[in-house]
């Protein structure tokens, strides 16, 4: 593998089709496409200011690295990535790719980032500003991962997340077999129209959770107070810990509940409308 060490580049593709090649301390200044077309490339302790840096490459490893928000764009139409102790400053990262992981990676600026990509694996990545983040993506493995941004993870499909921390609205609307274990998720409308979503050992806060949902799954959750109007025509099978605001038209299933403030049957309710509800007071 040839080494490239302490230098700068810059301008149009200065990289172009390199292959085998190591970079450490380097520097892509302003310009564009500085290594696209490449392959088996690592980068250690650079600095990528340049847009579109990294298109239609295979098999590439960035470590301890910086992309500046110049370098927007930087990852698209790329296949077997590992990145590790980065600071992705950019936008709209990580565009139709296949077979990425990320590990201690923060994305402060992460809008319109990972869409259309899949066998994605995320352990102790920070992600800020992450509106519309993992649209249409699939086989999705997260942990221990922080997200702020609104509409995240809608159309997903084959999603696993632990251990995590997500402040977003609009989570997982759209999605089809995804399971959330011991996680933290606040936001407005969680899960509507999901398809096979479980949530396990989870809290959840936001109005209107968990409504329009098909074979909904909920095993020993918890319910802020503003977590009201939740399960409106879901069919479910619950099991919460704590009680629940208000309850509203759920369609079918059961609930299990230690108690609940307001159940809301009215005349919008849709059939079968056969949802049993269990709280301790019976």
């Amino acid at each position: 593998m040839e080494l490239i060490e302490k230098k700068e580049f810059g301008g149009e593709r200065p990289l172009y089709c390199s292959k085998h090649l190591r970079l450490k301390d380097v520097t892509i200044h302003a310009g564009e496409s500085a290594l696209k077309e490449t392959e088996d490339i690592e980068a250690d302790r650079c600095t990528f200011e340049g847009k579109y840096p990294f298109w239609c490459c295979k098999g590439f490893r960035v470590k301890d690295c910086l992309f500046r928000e110049g370098a927007r764009a930087a990852l698209w139409y790329s296949s077997d990535l590992v990145m590790e102790d980065t600071l992705v400053e950019a936008p709209k990262m990580f565009r139709e790719m296949e077979r990425l992981r990320l590990e201690r990676v923060r994305i402060p600026n992460a809008a319109e980032t990972l869409w259309m990509c899949s066998d994605i694996e995320l352990k102790d990545v920070e992600a800020e500003k992450g509106d519309y983040i993992f649209l249409h993506c699939r086989n999705i493995r997260v942990s221990n991962f922080k997200l702020q941004g609104n509409y995240s993870f809608q159309y997903c499909r084959d999603v696993e997340v632990r251990d995590s921390n997500l402040n977003t609205k609009d989570a997982f609307w759209n999605t089809e077999n995804v399971t959330v274990y011991d996680s933290v998720i606040d936001g407005e409308y969680l899960g509507w129209y999901s398809k096979n979503l479980t949530l396990v050992r989870c809290h959840i806060a936001g109005t209107q959770p968990l409504c329009y949902a098909e074979n909904l799954k909920l095993i020993d959750c918890t319910f802020a107070p503003d977590a009201d109007l939740a399960f409106e025509y879901s069919s479910l099978d619950a099991t919460l810990r704590s009680p629940v605001t208000s309850i509203k038209n759920p369609l079918t299933g059961i609930i299990r509940v230690p108690s609940v403030g307001e159940l809301i049957l009215d005349e919008n309710i849709k059939s079968p409308a056969d949802c049993q509800i269990l709280t301790a007071e019976g």
